[in-house]
């Protein structure tokens, strides 16, 4: 199953993919290890786990301090003032396999050289393959979206309609896009 999972660190529950990177309380987990958080839900390709035998497998990338947070008590007319703050102890974790698969060992299948032909065609469809959504897409609102999609590559383009259409199914963002497609199209 490839979809998504939920996890349980810290008394807090996120939604994660494989390859996605968050920030959560500080684990104990030294930098480059990898721990196994709780698996409350797994999730994807219409089925659903609500009590999962499979793992997720997590890697604590650093440790960082969050924003600092300043904080203020005042009482009127006494004279009362206090300042204090605090900045969180956070860990950054990439999700690396949901399931027991590792994220960063699938590769696209080898070819040898005298099963593909020296074509055009596809070295065009190698190239579509490969592509993904700009950096940060699954962020962005519609209205981001919209403005920037005539400035991307014809391929992320593509990339960001497919994923569009096989996840978030937002509808401005699908016009946005196809929209982009056709104005890349007529030049």
């Amino acid at each position: 199953m490839t979809g998504y999972a939920i996890i349980a660190l810290g008394g807090k529950q996120y939604r994660v993919r494989e390859g996605q990177r968050l920030l959560v309380d500080r684990v104990s987990t030294d930098e480059g290890n990898t721990f196994q958080p709780t698996v409350l839900f797994v999730g994807g390709d219409g089925k659903a786990e609500l009590a999962p035998s499979e793992t997720v497998t997590a890697r604590v990338v650093g440790h960082v301090l969050g924003e600092k947070i300043r904080i203020g008590k005042y009482r009127p007319k006494s004279g009362y003032r206090r300042h204090t703050g605090y900045r969180s102890r956070l860990s950054q974790i990439e999700i690396e396999a949901i399931g027991g698969k590792r994220a960063a060992a699938r590769k696209a299948p080898e070819t040898t050289p005298e099963a593909a032909p020296e074509t055009e065609a596809p070295k065009a469809e190698a190239h579509a393959r490969h592509a993904h959504p700009p950096k940060g897409y699954e962020d962005m609102t519609v209205a981001q979206i919209a403005e920037a999609a005539p400035g991307w590559r014809r391929p992320n383009i593509e990339a960001a309609l497919e994923y569009e259409q096989a996840n978030a199914k937002r509808k401005g963002a699908i016009a946005a896009l196809e929209a982009a497609l056709a104005a890349k199209e007529d030049h």
